[in-house]
């Protein structure tokens, strides 16, 4: 069971000319309601029903599998070599020298987390090895012993609220030495992961009959992370070795370029358990729990492992033999709401069958919840 792979350059090209003829409209008129639609904080019209059924496709596949892959001309294949190029390197270098990043007193939302910190998911939440017990064998999780053993860099991206009750969510990034091209390569790779973010967030707001900027005014400012893991497999490479525990994204929207190395396996709403292999330039996107608070429920976060497979260790025999990395690096970037915006179930959704579930929380409380479940918010000393 494959996923629909969605292009977003004629709606991209929509939004740009309706963009340029509000512009060009608010030069002319110079009224602050033209201004207003030029800054996008008025819904432009889309009556192109090729444009609304693309739209409707992204809400279904959010709705019912809660993934898909897209195309989006603006993050390029050579984009996403360079930075899996340049966090190979980082990733290689000593424990030691990677430990310099670490900032447990910020939860690890900058810096480094050393792998052996993060619990996954499923190993503290009882509920959810209920779930995975329910499951066939065949699209049974496997059950990790112990914390993830996983490196991650978190990399904020975009701007920070200048106010804010969740300063340890909304951090200055931490820059490692000896990497000259670091900040503009992750401040590039990770702004064009969350333009596509916003434009999917657009059409799925459309698609769902909701206005168009319903998710992404409330992502202005968000804590949007740009994320990347790195597995050794010249230190784990054993089949079935787990290096993310069967878990869902706290987030909004996840979206991840292509690895070197296969390994993520996804779990549609229905149930099905899916090797992910990602089209040459395109993106896989996975709905995440803030998503679902919005949507009452309707669009389920994604769950999701890293698992060493067989066509994991053919990659690594092919890599050994190429005299290529033996680090498997994850494109990943977390979309977020903004931490001081409230999640609650959007318009219609919140007439939906299991709405009452998601009381009004404050996005910043919901992810230090979810963050000290997994041991990544420690208690003050």
């Amino acid at each position: 069971m494959g996923l629909s792979v969605i292009d977003l350059q004629p709606y991209l090209r929509w939004r740009e000319d309706s963009l340029a003829q509000t512009a060009a409209a608010a030069a002319v008129d110079g009224s602050e309601e033209s201004s207003k639609e030029f800054n996008g904080l008025v819904a432009m019209e889309l009556n192109d029903e090729g444009l609304r059924s693309s739209c409707e496709n992204v809400a279904t596949c959010l709705r019912e599998t809660g993934a898909l892959v897209v195309k989006d001309p603006r993050c390029s294949s050579k984009d996403n070599d360079e930075f899996l190029d340049m966090m190979e390197r980082y990733f290689g270098q000593s424990d030691a020298l990677k430990r310099k990043q670490e900032r447990p007193d910020l939860h690890y939302q900058v810096g480094v987390t050393p792998e052996g910190v993060e619990m996954p998911r499923c190993a503290v939440d009882k509920e959810l090895q209920q779930v995975m017990q329910t499951l066939p064998a065949d699209a049974r999780p496997h059950m990790p012993t112990g914390p993830d053993p996983k490196w991650r860099y978190m990399w904020r991206v975009g701007p920070r609220p200048s106010k804010t009750n969740f300063q340890e969510l909304n951090s200055e990034p931490v820059v490692p030495e000896g990497f000259p091209e670091w900040v503009e390569l992750m401040n590039g790779w990770g702004h064009k992961m969350i333009s596509a973010v916003e434009i999917v967030a657009e059409m799925a707001a459309i698609g769902f009959g909701l206005p168009r900027t319903s998710f992404t005014s409330m992502m202005a400012n968000g804590p949007h992370l740009l994320a990347p893991t790195g597995s050794n497999l010249s230190k784990y490479n054993e089949l079935g070795y787990v290096f993310a525990g069967y878990h869902y994204d706290l987030n909004f929207l996840t979206i991840h370029g292509r690895s070197r190395f296969p390994g993520l396996f996804i779990w549609l709403k229905d149930g099905h358990k899916v090797p992910v292999k990602v089209p040459e330039g395109c993106l896989l996107l996975q709905a995440g729990k803030q998503l679902e608070w919005l949507t009452g429920g309707e669009c389920a976060a994604g769950m999701h492992e890293v698992v060493v497979s067989e066509n994991t260790q053919e990659a690594i025999k092919a890599a050994r033999n190429s005299g290529r990395s033996l680090w498997r690096v994850s494109s990943t970037t977390f979309a977020h709401i903004a931490s001081d915006a409230v999640l609650q179930p959007l318009g219609h959704f919140a007439a939906a069958a299991g709405a009452h579930q998601y009381t009004p929380i404050h996005a910043g409380d919901f992810v230090e919840a979810e963050l000290a479940a997994i041991n990544l918010k420690r208690a003050p000393c």
